[in-house]
């Protein structure tokens, strides 16, 4: 394994498990320290220690929520001077059904983390390390968002508007930072598993590459855009799906 992220420090938003915990392992196997934060305090310091605790530190909060962001941002900084990498993964999907049903509520929710929260965690990260030392961002998108997507309609929407963003922030960031996303389909996590659970033998045969994704196929992609490797490479979507919209499917 190559040691593309010597010395550079890492935020993984979501990371207790799932995605997030996946592109966290694969920077730390690679060299970097990573500071992990998750909703919940338990599953967060289990990630913790399947990381080691001289690579990983946990902080617990709301991803959307102000003071949590910036008690990151102030105690990354403190404790290792630098933030070179912002991970924006976490995300909620509350509503399964058709858009016309969701809730203002719920709409609003998911809207906030899934979009508001990845474009404040970049902005704090910017202005407090970024804007001078340079950096790169990852944004976790879908290919839910890609296209009309039944079931998870509005939540394909948050992400759709999360890849636009991407492109906008690659242009307004350069040169300094640069924003990529990924866009993943179905990968085997808690989190997806209602999209699988019942028939994954039958959602596996759309897939023209006959598996669905796991972490580490994020993780290891996650790390190319992030690193030096990728440095002419910013406002980009990259789809990993295991060829699945290539046969039109979601």
């Amino acid at each position: 394994m190559s040691k593309r992220f010597d010395g550079r420090v890492a935020i993984v938003t979501g990371a207790s498990r799932g995605i997030g915990l996946g592109i966290a392992e694969r920077l730390v196997s690679e060299g970097a320290q990573v500071v992990l934060t998750a909703r919940k305090p338990e599953p967060l310091d289990e990630a913790v220690a399947a990381l080691g605790a001289e690579h990983a530190r946990g902080i617990a909060g709301k991803v959307d929520d102000p003071d949590h962001q910036a008690e990151v941002v102030e105690r990354t900084l403190a404790d290792h001077g630098r933030i070179d990498v912002l991970v924006n993964n976490a995300g909620i999907n509350p509503a399964y059904g058709p858009v016309i049903d969701v809730e203002p509520g719920v709409a609003r929710k998911t809207f906030e983390v899934n979009v508001l929260s990845a474009l404040t965690w970049t902005q704090r990260v910017h202005r407090a390390w970024m804007a001078e030392h340079g950096g790169s961002v990852l944004n976790v998108s879908s290919v839910a968002g890609h296209r009309p997507s039944p079931g998870i309609g509005y939540y394909g929407a948050t992400k759709a508007m999360l890849s636009l963003l991407t492109q906008q922030l690659g242009v307004e960031l350069a040169p300094k930072v640069r924003v990529n996303a990924v866009a993943p389909a179905v990968v085997k996590t808690r989190f997806a598993t209602a999209l699988y659970a019942e028939d994954e033998e039958g959602v596996t045969g759309a897939y023209p590459l006959k598996r669905l994704g796991e972490p580490a196929d994020i993780g290891a992609a996650a790390a190319y855009l992030l690193s030096d490797e990728a440095s002419w490479i910013t406002g980009q979507v990259l789809t990993l799906d295991g060829g699945l919209t290539l046969t039109g499917g979601v």
